[in-house]
């Protein structure tokens, strides 16, 4: 399906209105060949000819006609209107759902600010030529038509010299599309680009003032600002080129009128009322020639944004669903059905960009047993969770929840029965009980307080001024990186999953407050898996199973006493921690360290 194809699949549902809006059009061009027409009978039979009785009956044809004109100007406008607005609104609603399909990798390559221009500016450009260009240019269409035939029922040697400007319209026009098609695609670039900018800076501003970066940022705003400013005037500079072109012809139109059909009623080969109707069937030969660019400026800016938003929605995720099928072959939905909460990872592998992620990865957990897991930076532990809810694809190998193939499960029935408190927090801009409550909007208040208590959140929500109605600011701004956490995980309980993920949760709060939030940890329900990932010991010590990894691969496994038994990274990184590193270790890092200096 082609750009143009998407759109017109939306606009078949206005269909009706469209059809309505273009009669209407069609019958106020029709109406504005009246006029002039009988414009021209006054000065024939009511000036010249002195019947002065046709006078009141044409002046009120006139009236009519002008006061029915401007009815129905009015309802077409509306039509339009209301189609456009219909048209914006689910082609914005189909683009937002798509977007909320998307995987993580769409995301990893796109800018925030790309994807708002899409919903804005470009949408923006597609309602502007529903509601204004479509029928514009219908209607001059049927202007220049219209008129072109009353003229040649008046002489039809004026009218052809008349008609002998179309062909340099139409080449110019020709031209300009081919020129100006290129300049908006840039445009819409730039425009993009900017807004990315301009919206990543604002989300990064405590940032830019933390390190004095405020003359750097205006600097790199300036390039962008100046690359869209640029981007403004070439395609400006098109429709400055030819537009005087169109201008030139439609006034040769007022030449040769002036000329040639002042010469014919001369010659008596028409009257001076036939002069008087073709001048004024002029202004609707002259305005198509002379919008013939503006049109033409429009109709490709709509054409580059609709290009633009298809190409965005036409990206498929490369997670998603598989199709479920009945035992006739019919698809069906998903049924919802409970997870236990057994994982295992089967030879698992993740390669993206070219690089290993996680390597041959192997270990299986029971319902309710909690697993830890520790590791360098990068070491690839939240990308196991990451394929474990499915926000990537394994490259090979499986993961299995309770035995079956996370590949083969329906996206939103798997993730429904996870709790996840990320690693990166997210609060939206709502009041805390409406983050607390994201997973379950319609739990009660004493759920969401509950919860908040097992998160150790509830002392500090409650001495807020507002407690659970204070608004959180965009992204949790205002909150501390402990209190943000502590929301966060209080949303991830409150959800009361088969599988809980704590990403690195406490990593922002003090040693009681971890060892408070550990305890409540054992109060959850006995069957939910719980995988927690942190850099300290003292989160994962009493774990049934504790994974350690470096460079994508599990180095070690077993429980705290038996890792510590084998004297390897794990009881290296406890004694670490603790302050009871061994003295050959110790030796061996000054060694390592002398060396380095050498």
């Amino acid at each position: 399906m082609t750009a143009i194809k998407w759109f017109l699949s939306f606009l078949k549902k206005y269909s009706g209105l469209m059809i309505l809006g273009l009669f209407l059009t069609t019958i106020i061009a029709a109406l504005s060949i009246v006029n002039p027409y009988l414009s021209g009978i006054i000065v024939d039979h009511v000036i010249i000819a002195g019947n002065y009785d046709l006078l009141p009956i044409l002046v009120g044809c006139l009236l009519g006609v002008t006061l029915v004109t401007g009815v129905l100007r009015f309802l077409y406008q509306v039509v339009f209107e209301t189609a456009s607005q219909g048209v914006l609104y689910n082609m914005r609603d189909k683009v937002y759902r798509k977007l909320l399909q998307e995987d993580f990798a769409f995301y990893n390559k796109k800018r925030t600010g790309d994807l708002m221009s899409r919903q804005t500016g470009d949408m923006d450009a597609i309602r502007h030529f529903v509601a204004y260009v479509i029928y514009a240019v219908y209607q001059n269409i049927l202007l220049f038509l219209f008129a072109l035939m009353m003229i040649f029922t008046v002489n039809t040697k004026l009218a052809l010299c008349m008609l002998a400007v179309l062909p340099f319209t139409a080449l110019a026009a020709y031209k300009q599309s081919k020129e100006v098609k290129p300049a908006f695609r840039r445009n819409r670039e730039c425009f993009s680009s900017l807004n990315a900018f301009v919206q990543e800076n604002v989300s990064g501003n405590r940032v830019v003032k933390a390190f004095a970066k405020e003359d750097y940022e205006i600097e790199k705003f300036q390039k962008e600002n100046d690359k869209f400013k640029s981007a403004q005037i070439n395609a400006s500079r098109v429709w400055m080129k030819y537009v005087p072109i169109f201008e030139i012809l439609s006034y040769s139109l007022t030449i040769v009128l002036m000329i040639y059909g002042g010469y014919m009623v001369v010659q008596e080969q028409i009257t001076l009322g036939d002069l008087v109707k073709v001048n004024g069937y002029l202004w609707m030969l002259n305005v198509p020639l002379r919008m013939a660019g503006w049109w033409i400026n429009d109709i490709q800016n709509f054409i580059a944004s609709i290009e633009k938003i298809y190409a965005t929605y036409s990206e498929e995720p490369h997670v998603k669903t598989p199709v479920c099928k009945d035992n006739n072959g019919n698809t069906i939905p998903y049924p919802r059905t409970p997870i236990r909460g057994d994982i295992e990872f089967r030879k698992v592998s993740y390669r993206a960009d070219d690089e290993d992620i996680v390597m041959d990865i192997n270990f299986s957990v029971k319902a309710g047993q909690t697993v830890g897991i520790i590791g360098s930076t990068g070491a690839g532990k939240s990308t196991l969770m990451n394929l474990l809810c499915r926000f990537y694809d394994t490259t090979s190998g499986e993961v299995l929840v309770d035995g079956k193939n996370v590949k083969e499960m329906d996206l939103y029935n798997l993730r429904d029965h996870i709790g996840m408190a990320m690693q990166d927090v997210f609060l939206f801009s709502d009041t805390i009980e409406g983050n607390i409550a994201y997973g379950r909007p319609n739990c009660t208040f004493e759920e969401v307080k509950k919860a908040a208590i097992m998160a150790d959140a509830n002392h500090f929500i409650s001495a807020l001024p507002e407690g659970y109605d204070t608004i959180v600011g965009e992204r949790g701004v205002g909150l501390s990186g402990g209190q943000k956490q502590r929301i966060s995980l209080a949303r991830a309980l409150l959800k009361n999953p088969s599988i809980l993920i704590l990403d690195d949760t406490t990593s922002a709060v003090d040693m009681e407050t971890e060892s408070y939030i550990q305890t409540q940890l054992k109060n959850i329900k006995k069957d939910c898996t719980v995988f927690i990932i942190a850099y300290r010991i003292s989160s994962i010590k009493d774990a049934d199973l504790i994974l350690v990894m470096d460079n994508g691969r599990i180095i070690e496994h077993g429980t705290h006493d038996s890792l510590l038994s084998r004297n390897g990274y794990y009881a290296h990184a406890f004694r670490n921690q603790y302050g009871e590193i061994p003295y050959d270790l110790l030796e061996e890092e000054k060694n390592n360290a002398q060396k380095g200096g050498r």
